[in-house]
């Protein structure tokens, strides 16, 4: 029987003794993400500015520069077309018109006589202003719910250092996937909320894993310092940390190359999101807990053994 680890056992690497290092790294990340979406926004998807989608397939490839000068000669606005996973499959997006549905529908008639007959309509729709501000508005307060209802659950299942630290390398999670996406410009829809939301819960069992060896290890080591137990902490849960979130890379991979346009951006996230997450759990949540003071003879308390023993010694 093969007993394989990407992770050799007894590992020993100093994470908390470069808590600074990734702490300005951290800080210039989440600054980065938080310029450019103030200077360059999100490119948001018609679920959330409203318009018409359309995707059609036709029997033979389209010719995107002909296509495009046929949808500028009709005058609609802003117009983009995107190729869908194949040359005959497109998907045209076309801004919201102005005269409410009545508007909408003669758009969508233009189109169709414009494209013909011969080709597949296989998606059409409309999403209106009050519609997408709701979907935006809905979508923002989900992250938020989201994440405060993680606080409150590592409050409960720590003590509040616990949460705070999780909430903090969580935030840096989200942020930076925002980041990402205003930088690369890529469509932000549901789909992209979905993911940010899924890589707060994937973020967040990561971190819970390794607070829990860390409160295993404050019970079992009553006079080790702080740093030196979170180091141990951290080393012992590596592999499977590693292990966990390689394996759902590979998954992630497959469905950005081989799921097609639909996905592809929810795929992107999501393996920003495994990536930069990971790296938040071991590199952040632990070591802000060197700040947090935490006390070893708390009631209920994570030690149960003599108050703050070795914390002076912690900050080597």
């Amino acid at each position: 029987m093969i007993n394989f680890r990407l992770i050799p056992p007894n590992t020993k690497l100093s994470f908390v003794e470069k808590r600074l290092f990734y702490f300005i790294f951290s800080v210039f990340l989440v600054l980065g993400s938080l310029t450019l979406y103030m200077v360059k926004g999100l490119n948001f998807g018609i679920d959330f500015k409203g318009g018409i989608l359309v995707e059609v397939r036709s029997p033979s490839p389209f010719d995107l520069g002909h296509l495009r000068g046929q949808l500028n000669d009709l005058e609609l606005g802003d117009v983009a077309i995107q190729e869908f996973g194949q040359p005959s499959d497109v998907l045209i997006r076309i801004q919201r018109q102005e005269g409410g549905d009545d508007a909408q529908q003669q758009t969508i008639e233009k189109l169709k006589e414009m494209l013909g007959n011969e080709v597949d309509y296989r998606r059409v729709e409309f999403v209106g202003p009050k519609v997408s501000e709701e979907l935006l508005h809905d979508g923002m307060m989900a992250v938020l719910f989201a994440m405060g209802a993680i606080l409150i659950y590592i409050w409960f299942r720590f003590e509040w250092q616990f949460g705070v630290g999780a909430v903090i390398a969580l935030s840096h999670d989200v942020l930076s996937t925002i980041g990402l996406f205003s930088l690369i410009e890529h469509e932000f829809n549901l789909a992209t909320v979905a993911a940010v939301l899924t890589i707060a819960g994937y973020s967040i069992n990561d971190t819970v894993v390794v607070y829990d060896r860390v409160r295993e290890n404050i019970r079992k080591y009553k006079t080790l310092n702080f740093a030196d137990l979170f180091n141990l902490s951290i080393n012992e849960t590596l592999s499977r940390t590693v292990m966990t979130s390689l394996t759902t890379l590979i998954a992630l991979f497959a469905l950005y190359f081989l799921g097609g346009e639909v996905i592809r951006d929810f795929a992107l996230a999501m393996i920003w999101g495994v990536l930069v997450g990971t790296y938040s759990s071991i590199c952040l949540a632990v070591p802000l807990l060197l700040y947090m003071k935490i006390d070893r003879g708390a009631p209920g308390g994570l030690g149960g053994g003599e108050k703050g023993t070795g914390y002076a010694a912690s900050t080597k």
